[in-house]
This record gives C-alpha cells, sequence and structure tokens, in this order.
C-alpha cells in the first residue's frame, strides 16, 4: 500500500486543476474562431492541437491553431485521460458551456467525489429539482 503526502495530494489536485483551467480557455478560443467548441467528429480535444478536416474550407480556414502549447497533454496528474463530453442539457444551468471537462481524480472513476472539474451527477440533479419543489408558488411576494 502506498501513502501519499497530504501536501503532494493536494498540489496534484491543483495541477489538474489548473490544467482544466487552460484547457477551457483554450476550447473558448477554439469555439472564438471556429464558432463552435470540437465534436468528437473533428477530434475532441485534439481538434485543439491538430488542424481536423472540415467539410466547410472556410471553416477549416479558420482554424488558428494550436490552441494549447506544444507538448501538452490532455492527462491529469495521475496519468488519467481528461473526460471531455458533451453537457446533458437536462443538468446544465445558465452560463454554463456545452460541455463537460473533468478529471477522474486520484481513484481513476467517473463520478465519484474525487473527480476535478466540471461535476454532473445524479445527486446534484436531485438537489436541484429538490429546491425548485420546495419552493411553493404562492408564497413568493407575499410576506
Amino acid at each position: 500500500m502506498a501513502f501519499v503526502i497530504p501536501q503532494q495530494e493536494g498540489a496534484e489536485k491543483k495541477t489538474t486543476q489548473m490544467l482544466i483551467n487552460n484547457v477551457k480557455g483554450s476550447l473558448d478560443n477554439y469555439r472564438l474562431n471556429i464558432g463552435h467548441y470540437p465534436t468528437e467528429e473533428e477530434g475532441g480535444l485534439l481538434a485543439l492541437v491538430q488542424k481536423p478536416e472540415f467539410e466547410n474550407e472556410k471553416l477549416g480556414a479558420k482554424w488558428q491553431g494550436p490552441y494549447v502549447k506544444a507538448g501538452t497533454t490532455f492527462e491529469d496528474a495521475w496519468a488519467n485521460a481528461l473526460v471531455y463530453e458533451p453537457a446533458d442539457p437536462e443538468f446544465m444551468q445558465a452560463g454554463d458551456p456545452p460541455y463537460r471537462l473533468y478529471s477522474k481524480g486520484p481513484d481513476s472513476l467517473e463520478q465519484t467525489d474525487d473527480d476535478i472539474g466540471d461535476k454532473e451527477t445524479q445527486e446534484e440533479a436531485e438537489s436541484i429539482e429538490e429546491l425548485g419543489e420546495s419552493t411553493d408558488p404562492n408564497l413568493i411576494g407575499d410576506e
């Protein structure tokens, strides 16, 4: 059994969060140039590194990448690939991007408490629903 020094684990989490924030900025730059975030057909996060083959030549001419620094890997501090996937519209809130970007964290399992980045769990969805149900529309403004 390996013991991880708490400071090291904290540094790994911070490093991973910084990577996620940098990739999010790169995704935003891609969207500004192309008009949308990279799709799975375009290679997902790899579209930030190498120009995808676009059906529309004009769209391809807008690609101004690479959008990340040379040598950037899309792996967290535990050598797990970052997860980049479309967001479920059911869980999206105003201002959320149409994607989820996160690390599986130290346990390498998706949708667990140690995930880092955009989280979308059933518990959060249920708590949002419960909050909406607990508001009695008859009480609003009648205090």
